[in-house]
């Protein structure tokens, strides 16, 4: 995973300063589920795929997603069933992003909505996933230039929301 973070971070260095995008980073790997499966059953699929978050299909159209903290808060708190449809802990409607939008607006918007796992779908067709843990990946890799950029970008972002101008 790293490896195509550094990948895609470098590839971005070559070609003159372009903006990198969602689709330099995503992971394209993602699973979906149909809304009527049971939570049981997605779980399940969920440890054998090793993954956090599947996206929920309705309709062959991606109407939620489902998150292993979804699980631990959902299916815990209200004592649904293991064989309740996994719609009844999916969040929807679903947040998402496109594959040719920059980081830079996947980072702002994952931060306004307060989530981890961003869905990239382009003409109602899940592509990929980015995530919070890609982001900071990227981060690592990131060069001084990049980092003063970012923290002037988040500078602007806070005193723009805080003005009294505004």
């Amino acid at each position: 995973m790293l490896s195509n973070i550094l990948h895609a971070y470098y590839n971005y260095k070559m070609t003159n300063g372009k903006e990198m995008t969602i689709s330099d980073v995503m992971t394209k790997s993602v699973i979906s589920v149909d809304y009527t499966l049971t939570i049981g059953a997605t779980a399940k699929m969920m440890e054998d795929a090793k993954v956090g978050s599947v996206i929920v299909m309705k309709n062959n159209i991606p109407s939620g997603i489902v998150t292993d903290r979804d699980f631990a808060i959902a299916v815990a708190s209200h004592g649904y069933p293991l064989s309740a449809s996994i719609e009844k802990i999916m969040s929807s409607p679903l947040i998402s992003i496109s594959s040719n939008e920059a980081i830079r607006f996947a980072s702002d918007l994952m931060f306004e909505k307060g989530i981890r796992k961003l869905p990239v779908i382009d003409n109602d067709c899940v592509v990929g996933m980015i995530t919070a843990t890609d982001i900071v990946n990227l981060l690592a890799v990131s060069t001084e230039d990049d980092l003063r950029d970012m923290y002037f970008h988040s500078i602007v972002k806070i005193f723009s929301n805080y003005s009294p101008y505004n």
